[in-house]
């Protein structure tokens, strides 16, 4: 359990989270202009009449966006609901050229209802965190502050893209279910899951540094052991892992710090200073009421068909918990098993590289973690760029990896001519790990009889080194290894020099 201490008092935390996730769609939610809203294109090009709110312009609601929606609501194990509604959520800010923004309200059931997604526990136990709604509603524009010394610029491109928000539930009712988040390490977790679950159904980039994933961050604080909710904050618009937790841990030290010198916290909106790693008031959090919800006029209620639901659910690809069940199937840990689900890219390749061979299995995790993770421009097939012909790094495919583990398995290389193998493979030498064996003479002896005739040199050239080991210097058995495998050029399999050693100097 994470807890923070305080000068009296052990501290324990409650944190829910707000997560907006950009749909991927080919066009806006209410209208026909493109959904690509990178920030490399000009901006004002991919604006339409409704998305500045011209006069006489009518939304017109997206059905693959509701499509998208239902597939990440099956993704989060949650309700979805036959019948919901749009409203018009009040506020004025210059990049919201409708003065409004078109949502669902809180009041009124949402596309999808109460949901869960499992992660993994400060306790290392499995956790479900309980998931309220996801509601879909319009994106604002982004202004832009440093393109004039005194003026700020509006760029409407993003204006009416499809968002998701995903908002976690906190069940005041009943105070002992405790499925929420309680440390900023559990937020990271869960964020990453909601991600990978976007990326792996195609609802979302979800890509934290583009901005098509952002997080609202409610925090409070209350004594260890007490079931009382206290008053939260909300940090706004938090866009990297690692500040979210420094957030959450920043903002719940200054609460607790209020609460021990005899003040209270009050509920405020809060922004977070990346260079500094602190947190400070930015307004008065509203309530549902200030927004001043009404229907929107222009908008149907929308209703969703069972066979709409049942189509889109046969549709649904193996999601991140069922993948990381399997490969622990396989004979994975579960530390192995989470990175290698960390994205849907990372478990495709792992699964070409076994190509369906348990054995593969754990040998072709352990190559990932340890050696390809570390080169990641080397093996990401989806984004990086076969550099081979200009005399840089190439990639290496899953077939690359899963050659030279099967030449290891078959004793055709040992260890360390495998990783000389890769090794070249990183710095570009070409060809498969076989025939780079074969180019540089990289195969392993098996002959007894070659290992037997080094052994016995070795032996015959260290008598006392013989003596020492027979009068119980048992650790010389390493001197001996070394010296045939230095007399062997590295290419003797390591089992039988141990064995032929063993057997001659017993």
């Amino acid at each position: 359990m994470f807890t923070i201490k305080g000068k009296t008092t052990d501290w324990e935390l409650v944190i829910g989270l707000e997560t907006h996730i950009e749909v991927l769609s080919k066009s806006k939610l209410f209208s026909g202009a493109s959904a690509d809203y990178n920030p490399t294109i000009a901006p004002n090009t991919q604006v339409s009449m409704v998305d500045v709110a011209m006069p006489g312009m009518l939304p017109v609601l997206n059905e693959f966006c509701v499509e998208q929606a239902i597939r990440m609501g099956l993704g989060l194990n949650a309700e979805i609901s036959r019948k919901s509604k749009f409203a018009r959520k009040q506020y004025f800010y210059p990049d919201l050229p409708q003065g409004y923004q078109i949502s669902q309200p809180a009041e009124e059931p949402p596309v999808v209802g109460r949901g869960w997604v499992e992660i993994m526990g400060d306790d290392g136990k499995p956790k479900k965190i309980l998931i309220e709604r996801a509601h879909l509603e319009q994106d604002a524009g982004k202004l832009k502050h440093d393109v004039h010394p005194t003026k700020s610029f509006a760029d409407y491109n993003r204006t009416g893209v499809a968002l998701l928000e995903i908002v976690t539930f906190l069940d005041t009712k009943n105070p002992e279910n405790n499925s929420y988040i309680t440390s900023p390490d559990e937020a990271e977790r869960y964020l990453r899951e909601i991600r990978e679950i976007a990326r792996a159904l195609g609802v979302s980039k979800a890509n934290m540094e583009e901005g098509s994933m952002r997080a609202d961050v409610n925090v409070s604080v209350r004594p260890v052991g007490s079931k009382e909710f206290r008053t939260r904050t909300e940090t706004k618009n938090m866009v990297s892992f690692k500040f979210i937790k420094s957030a959450i841990e920043y903002e719940a030290r200054r609460q607790i710090e209020i609460y021990e010198n005899g003040g209270t916290v009050s509920q405020d909106t809060m922004r977070y200073s990346q260079s500094e790693g602190t947190t400070s008031v930015m307004r008065s959090k509203e309530d549902a009421l200030d927004y001043r919800y009404f229907p929107d006029p222009d908008l149907l209620p929308l209703e969703i068909s069972e066979e709409t639901i049942e189509r889109i659910k046969n549709t649904m690809p193996e999601l991140p918990a069922a993948t990381r069940a399997r490969f622990i199937s396989l004979g994975l840990n579960e530390y192995d098993a989470a990175r290698l689900t960390e994205t849907t890219d990372i478990s495709k390749w792992f699964d070409a590289a076994v190509g369906g061979k348990a054995e593969r299995a754990k040998p072709v995790a352990n190559w990932m973690i340890s050696e390809l993770f570390a080169h990641p421009e080397n093996w990401d097939v989806k984004n990086a760029v076969d550099a081979s012909n200009q005399g840089e790094a190439r990639i290496i495919t899953p077939e690359n990896l899963a050659e030279l583990v099967d030449m290891i398995a078959a004793s055709e290389i040992n260890g360390k001519q495998a990783k000389e193998i890769f090794i070249k493979m990183l710095d570009g030498e070409s060809g498969t790990p076989k025939e780079i064996a074969d180019r540089f003479g990289m195969k392993q002896i098996t002959d007894t009889g070659a290992i037997e005739k080094a052994v016995d040199d070795v032996i015959a050239a260290n008598p006392s080194q013989v003596e020492q080991y027979k009068s119980g210097k048992v650790g010389l058995l390493g001197f001996f290894v070394g010296g045939v495998m230095k007399a062997t050029g590295g290419k003797a399999n390591p089992a039988v020099v141990n064995e032929i050693l063993r057997k001659k100097l017993s």
